[in-house]
C-alpha cells in the first residue's frame, strides 16, 4: 500500500554470482556499484534513482556513494557489514571488535583478508571450524531475529528453499566471493566519503539493531560519528534481521523517502 500510496518502482535483483545473475571473476566493490548504475540505465530508471542494501548488500552501497554518487537521489543502509581493516578505524577499537567474534569467523575473516585465494578451501575444509555466518550458527542471532527467522521463514524446507536459491551459482561464486569483495581490501575507505548531498538535495540513512551479534554497533557509531551528514538510527532491542520484522519496510521506506519518522 505504501508504495502504490508514494507511487515508487522497486527494484531488488541478484548481485553477480548470486540467484541467477551471472558470476563475475573480476567483481569488486566498484564492479558492483557500475552493475547498479548499467541496471538502472537499462531499466529507464531515470537520472536518479534511490539505493537501499542490507548487511553484505552496503557493500554495494558502499560502493555507489563511492563511484556514482551524482547518479544517487538517497541512500540506504541497513546493519550493513563491516571490515575490521578499514584504515579509519582506531586499532584498539576494531581489534576489540574484532575478537569478540567467534573464534571460527575470526579465522575465516582473517583468511579472506590476507589470504583471499584460499577463502573458498578454508569454508569447505573439515579440520578447522569454518564461517559460523556461512554454517547458520544460531548463536549469531539475537532473540528478535530468531523470532523473525522462524516467523518469515518458518519451515525448514523453505528455509532450504532460499539457500539453494541464493547458491545455484556454486558456493564460491554467491557466499565466498561476497566473502572475499567485503572483507578483503577494499579500494577506498568508506569514512572518506565526502557528502554526495551537500544541498540537502537527498540523503543517506544507516538502520543498525543495538543487539546485532554480526555487526559490531560500536564500529558503527564510530563510521556515522566520522561521516556526520549520515542519519543514524539505532534500534533498541533490535538484531541483524530488524528490517523483517513487521512494519519496519514501510517505516524506513517512508523514512528515506519523505524524512517521516
Amino acid at each position: 500500500e505504501l508504495v502504490q500510496e508514494l507511487g515508487v518502482y522497486v527494484v531488488g535483483f541478484d548481485k553477480s554470482g548470486y540467484g541467477e545473475s551471472d558470476p563475475d571473476p573480476n567483481q569488486t566493490v566498484k564492479s558492483l556499484a557500475l552493475d547498479v548504475e548499467e541496471l538502472a540505465d537499462q531499466l529507464g530508471l531515470g537520472s536518479k534513482f534511490y539505493v537501499v542494501g542490507s548487511s553484505m548488500g552496503g557493500q554495494a552501497v558502499w560502493g555507489c556513494l563511492k563511484y556514482i554518487p551524482n547518479r544517487l537521489a538517497g541512500a540506504g543502509l541497513m546493519a550493513p557489514v563491516i571490515n575490521y581493516w578499514w584504515p579509519s578505524f582506531p586499532s584498539d577499537l576494531s581489534t576489540e571488535a574484532y575478537y569478540k567474534q567467534p573464534l571460527s569467523d575470526q579465522w575465516a575473516l582473517r583468511v579472506a583478508y590476507y589470504m583471499p585465494w584460499l577463502t573458498y578451501w578454508w569454508n569447505t575444509q573439515k579440520l578447522f571450524p569454518a564461517s559460523s555466518v556461512i554454517a547458520g550458527n544460531p548463536d549469531n542471532f539475537s532473540t528478535q531475529d530468531l523470532e523473525i527467522f522462524h516467523k518469515k521463514l518458518s519451515t525448514e524446507p523453505e528455509r532450504e528453499k532460499h539457500k539453494q536459491y541464493a547458491k545455484q551459482q556454486g558456493e564460491f561464486e554467491s557466499f565466498h566471493r561476497a566473502m572475499r569483495i567485503g572483507f578483503g581490501k577494499w579500494e577506498f575507505d568508506p569514512m572518506d566519503l565526502k557528502n554526495p548531498f551537500p544541498d540537502n538535495e537527498g540523503s543517506v540513512h544507516v538502520w543498525q539493531g543495538e543487539e546485532d551479534r554480526l555487526v559490531p554497533v560500536k564500529l558503527q557509531r564510530y563510521i556515522v560519528d566520522k561521516l556526520p551528514w549520515i542519519h543514524y538510527h539505532e534500534l533498541p532491542g533490535a538484531g541483524h534481521l530488524f528490517s523483517k520484522a513487521d512494519g519496519m519496510g514501510e517505516a524506513i521506506l517512508k523514512q528515506l523517502l519523505t524524512g517521516d519518522k
